[in-house]
């Protein structure tokens, strides 16, 4: 007994210690990865503060947003008139969900509402299937002038390799974080937009049209996924496979708070430097594997302790 828990709370730790670059290695791996759940995690937050709905379809978004620009670019269009492209596209799908889904579901109950994204996110498997194909796809790169490269930096006597893609994620995700924050807090619209998560009545009756402010937040949320799945899609290839990573992102959002912009990208960075530790240093205890459930078991500790999250507002119900 006493050797078992010096393996599980000991010895990791000496590792860790032992060789600090390859720690200082694995800290940065892991950051990258919840820097893009918590990309994933942005597109749930926007939709779910306007509507109250929450999307299920986000993660096939994703994918489908980086299948369209591999696809025209394929065709033959220049990448950057294909980027240009594949925004009018998510304009034209956040369109189509308001007047085809949305509006005529308002006042219905939540699951409904819920339901209706489990339904378009089957519909777009399909569509996305039957326009690209169901093969995997290699990202355009080099067209849109996205690093590939490795800077190798001397860190505590060792040597730790930063791939330039990575290091683009996170200034990427970095920037739109910020672009959200000042536009939720700073602009006509987007005070607009947080008047409706509060008050969908309220903002009603003060004239702000919902039916334009759930276009607006379902286009931010498909500009969210669409540089999601380029940064996902440079990193590996753009397949259908790429939507279950979307469900790293209920853990996310249960950490972080499913109204909270600075909650998704607390809780992505907790999910995606745990796991990458948890694997690497308790992984081998358990014969590996930690990295697939080690975020559920973090939410489901978080739902005993603390159901609203980091961010989260705590809601007091009179009965």
């Amino acid at each position: 007994m006493g050797d078992f828990l010096y393996m599980v709370l000991i010895d990791p730790f000496v590792q860790m210690f032992s060789l600090p670059d390859f720690f200082v290695q694995v800290l940065w791996e892991g950051f990258v990865s919840g820097v893009l759940y918590s990309l994933i995690a942005l597109g749930f937050v926007l939709i779910f503060k306007a509507s109250g709905v929450f999307n299920f379809a986000q993660g096939i978004m994703v994918v489908f947003g980086a299948l369209s620009l591999v696809g025209l670019h394929a065709a033959g269009v220049p990448a950057f008139v294909a980027l240009l492209m594949c925004i009018a596209i998510m304009f034209a799908l956040a369109f189509l969900v308001e007047r085809l889904v949305l509006r005529p579901l308002v006042n219905q109950e939540d699951i409904i509402l819920f339901m209706a994204t489990i339904g378009l996110n089957y519909f777009l498997i399909g569509f996305g299937e039957l326009v690209f194909g169901g093969e995997p796809k290699t990202m355009i790169t080099t067209e849109l002038f996205i690093p590939t490269g490795v800077f190798d930096f001397e860190i505590l006597g060792g040597i730790v390799s930063m791939q330039q893609i990575d290091i683009s994620a996170a200034v990427i995700a970095g920037a739109m974080v910020i672009g959200l924050a000042v536009f939720f807090n700073k602009t006509r619209i987007g005070r607009a937009l947080r008047a409706v998560a509060d008050d969908h009545q309220a903002a009603l009756s003060v004239g702000i049209s919902l039916n334009q402010i759930w276009v607006i937040v379902w286009f931010a949320a498909g500009i969210v996924a669409l540089a999601t799945g380029i940064m996902w899609g440079a990193r590996s290839d753009v397949s259908f496979g790429l939507a279950i990573v979307a469900l790293k992102a209920l853990p996310v959002l249960i950490l972080g708070g499913f109204t909270s912009i600075p909650g998704a990208i607390v809780g992505g960075l907790i999910i995606g430097i745990g796991e990458k530790l948890g694997e690497v240093y308790w992984g081998p205890l358990v014969g590996g594997g930690i990295e697939g459930w080690l975020a559920y078991v973090i939410a489901l500790l978080f739902l005993l302790f603390r159901p609203q999250g980091l961010f989260g507002e705590k809601i007091i119900e009179r009965v």
